[in-house]
């Protein structure tokens, strides 16, 4: 008999965590049934609704974050998404603790005003991650590092495995894509997912679906851009091209795997362009994908989307919650094949997003292992 409890940690209480903890609450009072919910790809997901997600520990470096519970932290800034939940009454007894920084705040951040910017906390050491997750009890450590957090986030993977924690890597830093990462995982006899959470209808699974779209009907792409602005601190943090370098392979990647072949180097552009502070957490995304038809006969489309950043994001992380939590109760350890290529940019293996979604669903119900 599966536990009914999720027991979660979160690595960086930013915008997308606060999106995360504020739906918990939205949605607790949800039954158990299979109805249709507003927003939710899934309202039951292997028998586990998402009030039986429990937040067990937080880890920050903002000294605004610090030692305030979890509640409360959410909605301290820099962090400026909307605010759809106000009242939240459970988790004021989880305190969040301070992490190491590394690599996971850019040096430019202090150029900017401290509403916009971190703050970091530079007296108080930081803590043992991995005592941590095992005196919390956690199930499952959420990986919220910034983009370009390379040694942050392997911190952070070496914490789950040393805590016995799966590990969900929602930023494109490549650790459950990576052979010798997943490897660490599958001896240990954890489950992992990522890496670089795709958003419920963002720029990616967009781009993703028109691109494949164009190929299915014959037509040849001839040239596709994203460009993205925003004004949270992911765009903040992005401003300095030499931390993209991972985010532009993931969000590149995500669509050339769509195509029967891959356009050239000079015929696709995607990725974060610019960062616009009045636009907070919204972020506007133009798309444009050219291509020759019947006839070779040119045609193109091109598309504006305007989403609120980390709610768009929410839904998809409370799937990988649940599917790392169904692996743990089956005993299966690794890479999960499956919720990977369904909500990640950068999985282990790509497939089409309709496939993709009939493999989770096969996953829920036993019919495929991972």
């Amino acid at each position: 008999m599966a536990k009914k409890e999720i027991r979660v940690a979160v690595a960086g209480i930013g915008n997308c965590a606060s999106s995360l903890v504020q739906g918990v609450e939205y949605y607790k009072d949800i039954g158990a049934s299979d109805e249709l919910v507003p927003g939710l790809m899934h309202n039951v997901f292997g028998g586990y609704k998402i009030s039986d997600i429990e937040f067990v520990a937080a880890f920050d470096v903002d000294k605004r974050k610090i030692g305030k519970p979890l509640n409360k932290a959410i909605f301290e800034k820099p962090n400026n998404t909307i605010v759809f939940q106000e009242k939240i009454l459970k988790w004021g007894d989880i305190v969040v603790q301070k992490g190491p920084v590394l690599d996971g705040v850019a040096e430019h951040m202090a150029e900017y005003h401290e509403k916009q910017s971190f703050r970091v906390d530079g007296k108080q050491k930081p803590i043992d991650i991995a005592k941590a997750l095992k005196e919390s009890g956690a199930e499952i450590l959420m990986n919220y590092m910034p983009v370009g957090s390379q040694e942050a986030s392997e911190y952070y993977a070496r914490a789950a495995l040393d805590a016995g924690c799966a590990f969900i890597n929602c930023m494109p830093v490549f650790i459950v894509s990576e052979p010798s990462w997943e490897k660490k995982f599958v001896e240990k006899g954890l489950p992992c997912v990522g890496d670089d959470i795709s958003a419920q209808v963002g720029a990616t699974i967009t781009h993703k679906v028109l691109a494949k779209m164009f190929a299915d009907r014959g037509v040849k792409i001839t040239g596709t851009y994203q460009l993205n602005v925003g004004g949270n601190t992911d765009f903040l943090n992005m401003a300095r091209h030499h931390r993209l370098a991972s985010k532009r392979i993931s969000k590149t990647e995500a669509v050339q795997k769509q195509l029967p072949v891959p356009l050239p180097a000079d015929k696709i552009h995607i990725g974060p362009s610019d960062y616009v502070p009045w636009l907070k957490d919204n972020k506007v995304c133009f798309l444009r994908i050219e291509g020759e038809k019947f006839g070779s006969v040119p045609t193109n489309i091109e598309v504006r989307l305007s989403v609120e950043d980390s709610p768009n994001s929410a839904g998809c992380t409370i799937d990988c919650i649940r599917a790392a939590k169904l692996a743990l109760d089956r005993g299966i350890s690794g890479a999960l094949i499956s919720i990977s290529a369904y909500l990640m940019k950068r999985p282990p293996q790509h497939y089409p997003p309709d496939l993709a979604k009939q493999m989770i669903d096969e996953f829920i119900k036993g019919e495929r292992e991972r």
